[in-house]
């Protein structure tokens, strides 16, 4: 019996640095007729030969990063990936062994590992230039449901068919394991409607602001309409994230703004969604709370926030999304993650 179990992507992520990634073009409507939907751009000749400093290989992955933050939290975890027979693959492998997480991945003989090539530039902005590779091939009769034996299970689907993702949910769901679901645009663009039912049988649904704004049809900066609509179709709590201004929780009672810790300096923000995501279902893990609608107590909340926050902040302060994650021991010993700001309202 595993603590959790992980759902998702692995990639193998090289990070290419330079002086010459960074934003040139800033003149909106010419972005716009070239279909780039950015505030700025950077610009690259063709056939130009452009300087980088030495490339930083890493692993990364939505499942593979989420499943690094339970096992340093103490959790016993799993994860279930499907990888490239290479040495991409090869190392995933070797990087879940190290990190004391059971491999159930299914190997592809013919589809190569994801891979990702990040543009980093000086202020930490990124290009991620990605092959999704063998992790959105996954078929219904690879997934090892017999092996499935958890406490939790943490879904980040990205491009896995969506009338399978319901299936792996439903499972999980009638085997009474407590579902956190990070979903992916695929699963959005499906609409609020269609994912009502699956919403219903999480205990954690986590969005950040802009996938939340873009699911309800809601504006942007009215992000109590938001809640209001999210709360009706979750059997849980709902996490939204917002970047560097830090993140809101609602149990369908009250309204949870999270405050944010200072990073020493943010270097690179790859997998600081998935940090924060991992580390508020480890704090929920750790202290016993399933998460019933109105029923998420306030020091446990505030207790999941705090091991989320430090996590991600964590994590932008290192290249790659693992290096930064933070053990069990590192968060509680470290007087920098001993209080964050909450305030409580209602929506």
């Amino acid at each position: 019996m595993f603590d959790v179990i992980t759902i998702g992507t692995a990639t193998r992520d090289v990070f290419l640095r330079s002086l010459l990634f960074k934003g040139e073009i800033k003149n909106k409507k010419e972005l716009k007729k070239l279909g780039i939907h950015a505030e700025e751009a950077a610009c690259f000749g063709l056939g130009s030969k452009i300087g980088i400093k030495e490339p930083i290989m890493e692993i990364g992955g939505a499942a593979v990063n989420a499943a690094t933050t339970f096992a340093k939290q103490g959790f016993k975890t799993a994860a279930f990936l499907k990888i490239g027979d290479d040495e991409a693959g090869k190392s995933i492998v070797q990087k879940l062994k190290k990190e004391k997480i059971f491999d159930l991945s299914v190997i592809d003989k013919k589809t190569k590992t994801a891979f990702s090539a990040i543009l980093l530039s000086p202020d930490s902005e990124r290009t991620i230039l990605t092959y999704r590779g063998a992790s959105e091939t996954v078929k219904e009769n690879e997934i090892p449901f017999n092996k499935f034996k958890s406490k939790w299970v943490y879904i980040s689907p990205s491009k896995i068919n969506f009338n399978l993702v319901k299936k792996i949910i439903n499972y999980f769901y009638k085997q009474k394991i407590l579902i956190a679901l990070n979903p992916s645009s695929l699963m959005l663009e499906q609409g609020i409607k269609k994912l009502a039912p699956i919403f219903k049988k999480t205990k954690v649904l986590i969005l950040n602001r802009e996938e939340a704004s873009y699911l309800t049809k809601m504006d942007y900066n009215n992000k109590e309409a938001m809640f209001k609509k999210l709360d009706e179709v979750i059997g849980g709590i709902f996490v939204m994230t917002d970047g560097a201004k830090g993140a809101w929780v609602s149990d369908n009672k009250n309204l949870y703004q999270i405050g944010v810790f200072t990073s020493k300096k943010v270097i690179d923000k790859t997998g600081a969604g998935d940090a924060f995501g991992s580390g508020f279902v480890s704090g929920l893990i750790r202290k016993g709370e399933k998460c019933d609608k109105g029923l998420c107590s306030a020091d446990k909340i505030e207790y999941a926030s705090r091991i989320a926050t430090a996590n991600a902040t964590s994590c932008v302060e290192k290249i790659g999304a693992i290096p930064g994650i933070l053990t069990k021991n590192e968060f509680e010993k470290d007087g920098r993650w001993k209080k964050i700001n909450i305030k409580i309202t209602r929506p």
